[in-house]
């Protein structure tokens, strides 16, 4: 009742005592998507926004600047209307609700960093350039897009397919262009307050919860509260020449656990196909596990046993009732507890005719914790020898130490165990991410000689760094040395005290459930080698910019079509970019994690070139016929030679309410800046887990009896070696363990070519509306992916091509597949590392349309529709293999994949003196279908069959979410905004075996659906 109080009393303040600002009257209902439509808008602002001082449209996807500049690829635009409406606190969660991206929860998914990236499509975060006003936000797969608080985004630009000939490397699967609000002249200030109200109704994964004896809650609940503050201010000086701004925004939110949904009350497993729901259960409890490993346990030995939680000082069997067993996700997070400040400012100055400066800093600081709980490791985590426990210890019952020691029990024989003890009372070790960094810019720009030529030149400076702290695990000797205890005069004392070993042992009964003594924790985890959560790892991404662009209306020198009014256009581009990225650690986080320190640079050199060609303007059968192309030229100081990107584009309308569209673009993404270093390394070795499948080796029961082979004859002469050594001892490696070689297989960039064609609707006769149709085709090439040394082992075994059995390379003359240790082979050995794989592709249908129309005294209504039906999102690993499509499944083989149809839609309507707007928006996701359950093998290389299908759990149905808002404008001063999101607090879909099985994301589900239920937001502007 107290946190329901305060939620409410928290969004009644802010909805009364601030205002969310004016931009509530800028809906997204009328923006097209096109820049063009977009220009010719009513709204005064909006086109102001559009247009830069020289009165030139700015369209993403292209440096060529004119008054009336046309997309000749899909764009989708999200409005700062369409951001203030759902309340949002970050950007990803914004961008997760288009259907172009897939979502993902990079600020709140436990096992993440939190820095946040974007995945447009399916194709992977490193394929999706990310840009702030036209310019790279930092280093591709490792920028935080959190950088950019919300109230200052003018409008998010999502440009589909290929766009390297523009903008260089990684524009593969397309663009997400933040363009930010500038020039402020006066004091605003926004607020915004969100929190999750969520019914949690039972249903299996409670039943389930039950019967592991795990608490399931099945009541109300108001968590998850989130605050985000922004403070800008500017002013315009010298008759508007020079404008300074200068922002604050403060982000909170708050821990929401998974316990406190019904449907991840615990991670649920589905133990045969069509059975009951069962419960991932933890071997570390808090009544504190013992494994007894001796002979001399008899039956007992290996079981897993808990101390009986009664205090009767017997032993149970682990999950046998209340407080026997845990749930291992206790302390997982669904929202992850975090706080950002982000600080900046902008400049612009008209210091001469033809030159203004202009420069911009953003500088953030992000900390977020993964609670994780206090635990002993099993003695497997450290080595390989075991806890040591007397059969005399003091701290054992009669009971327990006749069930460690059988009948030696109170005898001073040693015995091993293990010990798995849980200390909730020493409440969680976080793991911590502290994500912190900066982007400046510096330019120039104007135009010169008579306005013919514009010019921009910019430079940028973006660094971003990640330090994680790891929980702190109890130290393997201490654990060692406190669960060893004697009795001395009757007082249980650790044995290294006794033999003055270590006088500082704190004694540990292990044997008493719910042991939550200070003293001992202190021990444990007080410091040394374990206590990682004062130890870092580090990883730094810093990337400097220079960019120069010249363009120019050759229409001014009379180079003009004989049919259009307006010229050709061009445009001329020069890029430098210096990448850096450093790897490091403390030596107590790497003797724990492992790993190594690296630096690793490159830098790039790259040409660009555009033409803009209208051939036909306003003719009686065209309205405009338009040709555009374009070219870049690449040089990596990584890699041999140069590539280059080009794009051809066409526009056509034959009238005014009909227009086509199409590209056609060859991208390319260079490897990152690691990955490069990687196809650069050494070729190095490590001794791997695996022995060779070829040879016979001595049986584990019988060492004088030989076990055959486990690859056939035939398998084996794909690995390359002689059918008469088939099967011989010799090839045999050292303790089974053969050679690993790491990197080396010299990367190339990937190659896209992507195709992007449609038409776009105006019709005259229905003033307001707007409809584009667009296909979209993106299809990949050489990919670069990471292959384990048992992916071309097993490749070459089952598909025996040399794609994979270049993987396992065999020693001239011998043929075994050993090399000595710390050399650098050139045979013996699997290969593992990164390499060019196959195919990769992404096709779809986007659809678009905007409706707008006045309704006399009642004011306005708008509609904006945005859907995607995705045709194809697969891969093909190898030429032999098959070209999987996974549209429409989820699980082994695809992931998390994408949902054959999605869209949302919103609806607003104004009333006609616009102080008050409703808006409702509906977003839906298609049934998806678990890969199991696949209904054609064959066509969509999803290698199932009808014996893998399951009954229950196998689709995850429709889905649909309705969101609400309300805007008041109050004085044109204060603007109020109330939100419901996800009004019908619809569950998200239950998959049991989500991680463990379906290598899923998410526990208990996917990425892309409302994860906590309804969401309460209030947001104000004041505006001084």
């Amino acid at each position: 009742m107290k946190t329901t109080l305060t939620h409410l009393l928290m969004t009644t303040v802010l909805a009364t005592g601030l205002a969310l600002p004016a931009a509530a009257q800028t809906t997204t209902a009328g923006q097209t998507g096109d820049p063009v439509a977009d220009a010719k808008l009513a709204d005064d602002d909006t086109r102001t926004d559009t247009l830069n001082r020289a009165g030139d449209v700015v369209v993403t996807g292209t440096r060529i600047l004119r008054p009336n500049n046309t997309s000749a690829a899909p764009i989708t635009t999200v409005t700062t209307a369409e951001i203030a409406a759902q309340g949002a606190t970050t950007i990803e969660e914004v961008l997760n609700r288009l259907p172009q991206i897939q979502a993902n929860a990079e600020q709140n998914y436990a096992d993440s960093s939190g820095a946040q990236r974007i995945k447009l499509r399916s194709l992977g975060f490193e394929r999706t350039l990310v840009l702030v006003d036209g310019t790279r936000l930092g280093l591709v797969n490792q920028q935080d897009t959190s950088l950019i608080p919300n109230a200052l985004v003018e409008r998010i630009d999502v440009l589909s397919g290929g766009a390297s000939s523009v903008y260089g490397s990684d524009a593969v699967s397309g663009v997400v262009n933040f363009v930010l609000k500038k020039n402020f002249d006066g004091i605003r200030l926004d607020g915004n307050y969100s929190f999750y109200n969520h019914n949690n109704r039972a249903g299996p994964v409670t039943d389930a919860a039950n019967r592991a004896f795990f608490p399931a809650s099945t009541s109300m609940v108001n968590d998850g509260g989130r605050t985000n503050v922004t403070l800008a201010a500017g002013k315009n000086l010298f008759d508007n020449a020079v404008n300074i701004s200068a922002f604050v925004n403060y982000r909170k939110s708050d821990l929401i656990p998974l316990r406190n949904r019904s449907y991840s009350a615990c991670e649920v497993t589905q133990p045969t196909r069509d059975g009951p729901l069962a419960c991932s259960v933890a071997s570390f409890t808090p009544a504190g596990t013992i494994i007894p490993l001796s002979p001399l346990a008899g039956a007992n030995q290996n079981r897993q046993l808990v101390n009986n939680p009664n205090g009767s000082r017997t032993f149970v069997p682990i999950n046998s009732g209340p407080n026997t067993a845990a749930n291992p996700y206790d302390g997982f997070a669904f929202q992850r507890e975090f706080e950002r400040v982000n600080y900046g400012g902008f400049l612009t100055a008209k210091v001469a005719q033809g030159l203004e400066l202009y420069g911009t800093a953003l500088v953030y600081r992000d900390e977020s914790r993964n609670p994780q709980l206090a635990r002993t490791l099993n003695f497997g985590a450290y080595g390989s020898t075991p806890y040591q426990v007397g059969c005399n210890n003091p701290y054992l019952s009669a009971s327990q130490a006749t069930t460690l020691c059988g009948a030696q029990a109170g005898t001073a024989t040693i015995v091993p165990i293990d010990v798995r003890y849980r200390f909730d009372d020493n409440g969680p070790t976080d793991s911590r991410f502290i994500n912190k960094g900066y982007r400046f810019t510096a330019g120039a720009r104007g135009r010169v000689f008579g306005d013919v030529w514009n010019y921009d030149a910019v430079a940028v400076l973006s660094r971003n760094e990640i330090t994680s702290q790891g929980q702190t695990f109890a130290d393997f000797t201490k654990v060692s040395r406190a669960v060893d205890v004697v009795s001395v005069n009757g007082v249980p004392t650790c044995r290294s005290v006794v033999n003055g070993t270590d006088p500082a042992c704190v004694p540990f009964n292990a044997f008493l459930p719910f042991n939550g003594s200070p003293a001992l924790q202190s021990y444990l985890f007080g410091g040394g080698a374990f206590d990682l959560g004062n130890s870092a790892s580090n990883n730094a991404a810093r990337m400097f910019q220079g960019l120069v662009t010249i363009g120019g209306d050759l229409g001014k020198y009379g180079i003009t079509s004989p049919l259009a009014t307006q010229g050709i256009a061009i445009a001329f581009g020069g890029e430098y970019r210096d990448e850096k990225q450093t790897n490091s650690a403390d030596a107590q986080y790497r003797s724990f994690y492992g790993g190594s320190n690296g630096v690793f640079t490159q830098n790039v050199i790259e040409g660009n070139v555009e033409v803009q060609a209208p051939l036909v303007e306003d003719k009686s059968w065209t309205k405009l016929l338009q040709l555009n192309a374009g070219y870049r030229v690449s040089k990596y100081n990584r890699l041999q030679g140069t590539f280059n990107t080009w794009k051809v584009e066409g526009i056509w309308s034959p009238i005014e309410d009909i227009g086509f569209r199409g590209a056609y673009n060859k991208a390319q993404r260079a490897p990152s800046v690691t990955q490069a270093a990687s196809a650069s390394l050494i070729e190095y070795n490590s001794i791997g887990s695996r022995n060779d499948p070829c040879a016979s080796t001595p049986s584990p029961t019988n060492p004088n009896v030989l076990v055959a082979p486990t690859a056939t004859i035939a398998q084996c002469r794909a690995t390359g070696l002689p059918d008469n050594l088939y099967g011989s001892a010799t090839l045999s490696c050292p303790d089974g363990a053969c050679t690993i070689r790491n990197g080396g297989f010299g990367l190339t960039p990937e190659t896209a070519y992507t195709k992007t064609f449609g038409v776009i609707l105006r019709p005259r006769f229905v003033p307001g509306l707007t409809v584009s149709i667009d296909r979209i085709l993106v299809d990949l090439k050489d990919s670069i992916n990471y292959y384990a040394a048992a992916d071309f082992l097993n490749g070459c075994l089952t598909i025996q091509t040399d794609f994979y059995c270049r993987g396992v390379v065999r020693n001239p003359g011998t043929f075994t597949l050993f090399s000595a240790a710390n050399t650098n082979p050139t045979t013996g050995f699997f290969a593992q590392g990164l390499t060019n794989g196959f195919k990769s592709s992404f096709h779809s249908w986007d659809f678009q349309g905007q409706y707008g129309v006045g309704i006399g005294k009642l004011g306005r209504l708008d509609t904006s529709f945005n859907g995607s039906l995705a045709t194809k999102v697969g891969n093909q690993d190898a030429p032999e293999l098959a070209d999987r499509n996974c549209v429409g499944y989820f699980g082994p083989f695809c992931g998390e994949s994408l949902p054959r149809w999605s869209h949302t839609l919103r609806t607003t309507w104004t009333t006609a003196d616009r102080v008050a707007n409703v808006s409702v928006n509906w977003r839906h996701r298609s049934n998806t279908t678990i890969t199991y359950n696949v209904t054609d093998p064959t066509g969509t290389g999803i290698p199932f069959t009808a014996a893998d299908r399951r009954a229950t759990y196998a689709r995850t149905g429709a889905y649909d979410y309705i969101d609400l808002s309300v805007g008041f404008d109050i004085a044109k001063q204060y603007s109020l905004r109330l939100a419901v999101n996800n009004v019908f607090d619809t569950d998200p879909p239950l998959l049991p075996n989500a991680r463990n099985v379906l290598g899923l994301l998410r526990n208990n589900t996917l990425m892309g659906y409302d994860l906590l239920g309804r969401q309460f937001v209030a947001g104000v502007t004041v505006n001084f």
